[in-house]
């Protein structure tokens, strides 16, 4: 099993060259990967809405509930078809969604921590993070664009950050390949 993990090192290299290449796409082209990433979102909840349908109907003599799979199918057509005819509409509902439950944990996080006062120390940490929820929520709903360019970034550190790692396993796993022996 060693042999063959590490007999393939370049398969992480190039995972990580690649996840590198879309991070850095994703900061200098957001717009695109947003588009991309709502594209794709379309496509599942068409081909999901398809196949729940045709599960749904296709086992209406057997299941006394069949209808339910067909409506939940439907649904999934009809929201793949709204965010793949109006992306930038999908979008800006996703960042509200987003800000919504944003707004909302920080408002509970805060009330938690104040109920949590006379029980415990370190509440502060709680009534942080529930300011900045709420000011993170606060700020999308306000300036929609620039939480979407955020969340961008966010991908694209975290893309760029993990191909780094990928890169850095590939070169000690080809170097622990080189090191082994013949056969092993």
């Amino acid at each position: 099993m060693l042999n063959i993990v590490t007999g393939k090192w370049w398969v992480l290299l190039i995972r990580g060259i690649a996840a590198i290449i879309f991070g850095l796409l994703a900061i200098f082209w957001p717009g695109v990967t947003l588009q991309t990433l709502l594209l794709f979102v379309g496509i599942y909840f068409l081909i999901d809405g398809v196949s729940t349908l045709f599960s749904g109907i296709a086992h209406r003599k057997e299941a006394r509930h069949w209808w339910a799979a067909a409506i939940e199918g439907l649904a999934g057509i009809g929201f793949g078809l709204i965010v793949l005819i109006t992306p930038q509409l999908s979008a800006l509902v996703l960042l509200f969604m987003i800000g919504g439950w944003a707004v909302i944990t920080g408002v509970f996080e805060v009330y938690a921590a104040i109920q949590l006062r006379k029980e415990m120390e370190g509440e502060i940490w709680l009534i942080l993070g529930g300011l900045l929820s709420l000011l993170f929520g606060i700020f999308v709903f306000i300036r929609p664009g620039a939480g979407a360019l955020a969340l961008i970034w966010l991908i694209a550190g975290y893309a760029i950050a993990f191909g780094v790692i990928l890169i850095i396993l590939a070169l000690e796993v080809r170097n622990l390949h080189k090191s082994l022996p013949a056969g092993v």
